[in-house]
């Protein structure tokens, strides 16, 4: 029962997220080709078999079988030639200009949406974490891993990896992140010299982020506390943020480090407690073979709250940020520099979809305001059957002043039919793949 239950939220919460970004992106073209004067014969949620809908006017409104995408069908958007036959409505009839405005709007109200969703998360608050706008210095390196065999330090400061400046920790995870199992160059300041690090990152968790090994300075926050644990006992609170353990300055790993070794063993916290600074002494309670405090982990943060100009200003910034990251990793992706892996489907979506729908309203809007970007951006990628790879027609006849002829645009279309189907089976593929013991291994049913 508790399965069928998860699987229905979870269909739920992709229906919310998808309905949202297919229903943005299809207005656009909608309200551009009513602005336009051109016919619109169906508006369709879905796609495939009408199940249901209403006629209005000229335009049949419906929700068609297959919820993973949407269309707008405009009068005379087929009639590539014989254009004396076509009525002034039609959307071959329009102007080169007229139908690459049409065109391009569901990209950009989808762009517009996230805009629009960061800016409100912005007003209402967003929780951030202290470290991921600070400059980039190692607090910590796991043992065995990537960068401690690079012979890389803590307190050193990354200043770029593969030539790409990184100014906060934010650009360093990206940069590492999109870069799964790659040898890569990281130049770093140690005092006054400038190093230069060589290390082949491994590929962590389903997603197949790209691991180095090295960490923030994070600082642990008292995310919530068990009762009757030695947390409790001691008077610690929630959001407490543990500063030193016995005078040692102590970081996220260090410090769950030293209280895992010390069950039963006095220790002295440091802790700042809002604008005060306190001790604490608390033994770890033994719990299987290591010591606890009992409490939940989690990074000092702060709770950030914008004004109207400055959420807007905060949205473009943050969304131009991911922009430039989706570039980048296509652009990587084409030289080899990236992992395919990464790209996420409908069945990953879907669980992200339900993770953030459980997380709360705000929580879920972060989510669709980020899929919606990269929606509108990839939509405009010149891959035939796209609205990129139309555009990118409409500008080639624009720049020779002629028409292709039905046949170059037929053969086209089905170029772009063929791709796209490709990619929909790679990333159905790719997200089962994920979900499987040995990944894309295990459809070598041979081996």
């Amino acid at each position: 029962m508790a399965k069928i239950l998860a699987t229905l939220e979870t269909l739920l919460a992709f229906v919310i997220v998808f309905g949202v970004l297919v229903f943005v992106h299809e207005l656009g073209h909608f309200f551009m080709a009513k602005l336009m004067k051109i016919r619109v014969e169906v508006f369709s949620w879905g796609i495939g078999k009408r199940l249901f809908g209403i006629k209005k006017g000229d335009t049949d409104y419906r929700i068609s079988l297959i919820p993973i995408g949407g269309f707008v069908k405009f009068s005379g958007e087929e009639a590539y030639e014989k254009k004396a036959e076509l009525a002034p409505h039609d959307f071959m009839a329009k102007k080169r200009w007229q139908r690459f405005l049409v065109l391009v709007t569901g990209s950009l109200m989808n762009i517009f949406l996230a805009l629009l969703f960061v800016s409100i998360i912005s007003m209402v608050g967003v929780t951030v974490p202290e470290y991921s706008e600070q400059k980039p210095v190692i607090g910590w390196i796991d043992p065995g891993s990537p960068a401690e065999k690079a012979n890389m330090k803590i307190d050193d400061e990354i200043l770029s990896v593969n030539d790409r400046q990184t100014k906060t920790w934010s650009d360093v995870e990206i940069a590492v992140g999109t870069k799964p199992k790659r040898l890569i160059t990281i130049e770093c300041k140690r005092g006054e010299e400038i190093l230069k690090f060589q290390l082949m990152t491994e590929s962590r968790t389903r997603l197949a982020m790209g691991y180095a090994g090295f960490y923030p300075k994070i600082l642990v926050q008292v995310a919530y506390i068990f009762p009757g644990s030695p947390a409790e006992e001691a008077g610690l609170n929630v959001g407490d943020v543990f500063l030193a353990i016995n005078g040692e300055y102590v970081y996220y790993y260090r410090f769950l480090e030293i209280v895992a070794e010390n069950p039963g063993k006095e220790l002295e916290f440091l802790v700042e407690r809002e604008d005060e600074i306190l001790t604490f002494h608390i033994a770890p309670r033994l719990d299987g073979k290591v010591g606890k405090l009992g409490i939940g982990t989690g990074m000092k943060s702060e709770l950030k709250k914008f004004g109207f100009l400055a959420a807007i200003g905060r949205s473009f910034k943050e969304n131009w940020k991911l922009a430039f990251v989706l570039v980048n990793y296509v652009k990587d992706l084409a030289v080899g520099e990236a992992s395919a892996q990464q790209i996420a489907g409908p069945i990953e979506i879907a669980r992200f979809s339900r993770t953030f729908f459980r997380m709360g309203f705000f929580a879920l809007m972060g989510f669709i305001a980020f899929i919606s970007l990269q929606l509108g951006i990839v939509n405009l990628f010149p891959i035939p059957l796209l609205d990129g790879g139309q555009i990118l027609v409409l500008s080639l006849e624009g720049l020779f002043r002629k028409d292709f002829s039905a046949k170059v645009k037929q053969t086209v279309m089905q170029i772009g039919f063929i791709i796209f189907i490709l990619l929909f089976v790679f990333v159905i593929l790719n997200d089962v793949a994920r979900n499987l013991p040995n990944g894309w291994e295990s459809f070598l049913f041979w081996k």
